[in-house]
């Protein structure tokens, strides 16, 4: 179905690409999640989506709880940016 990959890991020297099996398509949303059986209220895991992707993702995440917020990659990066300052 979909694997876990981080922003940072993505981000190196390439674009970052889709979390969903198989995609190799440009990620334009951040989908952060965690499981509360397994992590803090407050850590997030992320998986990455391409437009045709996010809602199916979404909703994978969703169905189990685990969805906390979906967000542009474009947000989530300059999010990072501004609590590294």
């Amino acid at each position: 179905m979909a694997h876990n990959v981080s922003v940072s890991d993505e981000t190196s020297a390439e674009t970052p690409c889709c979390s969903a099996k198989g995609c190799r398509t440009d990620a334009v949303w951040v989908l952060a999640w965690n499981n509360p059986k397994l992590h803090t209220p407050e850590r997030r895991k992320t998986w990455l989506a391409c437009a045709e992707h996010r809602e199916h993702l979404s909703q994978f995440l969703g169905v189990r709880g685990f969805l906390k917020d979906v967000v542009t990659l474009a947000e989530w990066e300059s999010a990072g940016s501004a609590a590294d300052r």
